[in-house]
């Protein structure tokens, strides 16, 4: 019976999360040849190719994909014993800064995750808008925040890049009424984008819902009654992506950043920033580069 190695899965599942062998290298603290070789190894084991290196880039293959699946939940499983079973040190509590629209589905995965590492450790999550959390961040209020910005400013890093997009109810025809009808929240980062793209276009608009309730917002939408705008991928299920063919002005990629990761600042909060990255990077379905 050939055994799998807990290590050389870990290298694994972060080149994929990573983007590639190089970052994540960096990730593992190891150097390139070392993941390279680890990666090698892993598939002399099995007899498969896990990376497809045909082109200028590499991916993962199907068989990539398929152990991918079970790479995760042994490394999470091997990190549960050992953290339950040995060091139960780290306790206290850290405080993490999240934009209401991007909570889902990313952030209550690494809530999981982070419990299983550290299950004396409460993470307070506090949902806001960027601004706000750049507040309350400069206040030392928040240890970490992730934003939603077209760039990046000083001090933060950039997780990924989504696309901004037009949603509306499940087969909804407001989209096609003019003027345009919006539900925004009073403080969304969104609304001075989608109103100077509407201009720009000349499409005429009137905000019908404005609300600190994104509750409010979604319930408005799916009765068809406006469209409002999301980051690709963070819909709720009882809303969709508007395919409206070029009939309503394309709008910019935003940024979604973190702030406060810069530097070693102990083992429980670079682990906690550590766990944001990958799951950001991992959800937004980027190739896997050589580098």
């Amino acid at each position: 019976m050939r055994n799998l190695d807990v290590t050389t899965l870990r290298s694994f599942v972060a080149v994929a999360e990573a983007g590639g062998v190089t970052r994540a290298a960096g990730f593992l603290h190891l150097t390139q040849s070392a993941v390279s070789m680890q990666l090698k190894r892993l598939e002399e084991l099995l007899g498969l190719e896990l990376l497809d290196r045909s082109g200028r880039t590499i991916a993962l293959t199907a068989s990539g994909e398929q152990l991918l699946v079970y790479a995760r939940r042994m490394v999470a499983l091997n990190d549960e014993v050992m953290t339950r079973l040995t060091d139960q040190a780290y306790e206290g509590q850290i405080t993490l800064g999240v934009p209401h629209d991007i909570v889902y589905p990313v952030i209550p995965q690494v809530l999981k995750q982070f419990n299983s590492a550290f299950p004396r450790v409460r993470v307070q999550l506090r949902t806001s808008y960027t601004r706000l959390l750049f507040e309350e961040f400069s206040k030392g209020s928040c240890d970490l925040i992730l934003t939603t910005e077209t760039q990046v400013s000083t001090g933060g890093e950039t997780l990924c890049t989504k696309p901004l997009c037009w949603i509306g109810a499940p087969s909804g025809s407001a989209w096609r009424h003019r003027p345009l009808k919006l539900a925004f929240g009073f403080k969304c980062a969104f609304r001075p984008t989608v109103i100077e793209g509407l201009d720009g276009v000349g499409i005429d608009w009137d905000v019908v819902v404005e609300t600190e309730s994104d509750r409010t917002i979604e319930a408005t939408v799916s009765a068809d009654l406006a469209v409002h705008t999301m980051l690709e991928g963070t819909e709720p299920p009882h809303l969709e992506r508007i395919d409206h063919k070029s009939s309503l002005p394309e709008l910019p990629a935003q940024k979604v950043n973190l702030y406060g990761a810069g530097g070693s600042k102990g083992v429980v909060h670079d682990a906690l920033a550590d766990m944001l990255r990958r799951a950001f990077r991992g959800n937004e379905k980027v190739k896997l580069s050589a580098a």
